[in-house]
C-alpha cells in the first residue's frame, strides 16, 4: 500500500492561520469589554461625591436667599425711619392729611404785609380748638379759648395750657391737624409748638401759643364757599430719645 504525501499548500496554511486568529480575537473581545465595564464601575465607586459636595449647591442657594431677605428687612427698616420726617415735610408743605402749611412769613419772595392783608369783604370764619393727650402721658392739655373768629388774611393768636400732673420730668411732642381736611392748604402757621420737644418739670404748667392765619386765597376757592367753621386739633404724646439721639413718641398702650 502506497501512501502519497502531498506537498503543503502555502495559501491553505495562511487561511487557516488567519481563521484561528479571528476566532481568538473574537473570544478575547467579551473579556476586554467586561474588564472595561468592571474598571469603570470601580472608578465610579471610588469617586462617589461626599455629603459636603452634595450640600454645596444648596448652601450657596440658602446664602443667596438669606442675603436677599436681610437686604429687604434692612431696606424696610430704613424706609420706615425715613418716612416719618419725609411725611412731616410733605404734609407741612402741601397741607396733605389735614396738616396746616407752615407759613414762610420771613421769605423775601413776597411782602408779608401784602400776603396777610385781611379780606374785609369776606365773611368771618369760626376757628375752634381741641386738645388731647395719649394714654401714657400724665398731662392735662386744654385750649384756653373755645373759638376765635377771623377774616381770611388776618392773623390770630391762640393759647393752649399744658400741666404735668406727675412727680417726674416728662418730654412731650405734639401733632396737629385741621378739619375739614381740604382747608389745610389755606391754614398757615406762623408760630407753633408742634413736632418740637416740650419738657415739663414735675407739676409744671406752661402756656403754649399758636400764631396763625387763613390764606386770602381761601375766598377764591369755590369749594370753600360752604365752610364756615375750621377746627385746629393738637394731640400730645410722651416722647423719649433713642440710642441714636433722635426724639420719638412712645407707643400707645392698648387697653
Amino acid at each position: 500500500m502506497r501512501i502519497t504525501i502531498l506537498p503543503p499548500n502555502v495559501a491553505s496554511i495562511t487561511s487557516i492561520s488567519q481563521s484561528l486568529r479571528c476566532a481568538s480575537s473574537k473570544s478575547a473581545q467579551p473579556q476586554q469589554q467586561w474588564r472595561r465595564i468592571a474598571t469603570t464601575t470601580k472608578s465610579r465607586h471610588s469617586v462617589a461625591p461626599t455629603m459636603q459636595q452634595l450640600r454645596a449647591p444648596f448652601s450657596q442657594r440658602n446664602s443667596s436667599t438669606l442675603y436677599y431677605t436681610l437686604s429687604v428687612i434692612l431696606g424696610t427698616v430704613a424706609l420706615s425711619y425715613g418716612s416719618v420726617p419725609m411725611y412731616k415735610m410733605i404734609c407741612t408743605q402741601t397741607g396733605w392729611g389735614g396738616q396746616p402749611i407752615k407759613a414762610t412769613i420771613h421769605s423775601n419772595a413776597e411782602d408779608p404785609s401784602i400776603r396777610l392783608a385781611p379780606v374785609t369783604d369776606s365773611r368771618r370764619l369760626r376757628i375752634t380748638f381741641n386738645g388731647s393727650t395719649s394714654d401714657v402721658l400724665p398731662w392735662k392739655f386744654i385750649p384756653q379759648q373755645r373759638e376765635v373768629r377771623v377774616l381770611p388774611g388776618e392773623t390770630a393768636l391762640a393759647f393752649y395750657t399744658a400741666t404735668n400732673k406727675s412727680d417726674e420730668d416728662i418730654i412731650g411732642v405734639a401733632t396737629y391737624s385741621v378739619t375739614p381736611a381740604q382747608v389745610a392748604p389755606y391754614f398757615g402757621k406762623i408760630q407753633c409748638f408742634c413736632f418740637e420737644e416740650q419738657r415739663l418739670n414735675a407739676g409744671e404748667t406752661v402756656d403754649m401759643p399758636v400764631f396763625f392765619f387763613i390764606d386770602p386765597d381761601f375766598v377764591k376757592d369755590p369749594t370753600m364757599t360752604r365752610i364756615d367753621t375750621i377746627t385746629l386739633s393738637y394731640t400730645f404724646f410722651r416722647a423719649k430719645y433713642d440710642k441714636n439721639g433722635n426724639l420719638s413718641p412712645m407707643p400707645i398702650t392698648m387697653g
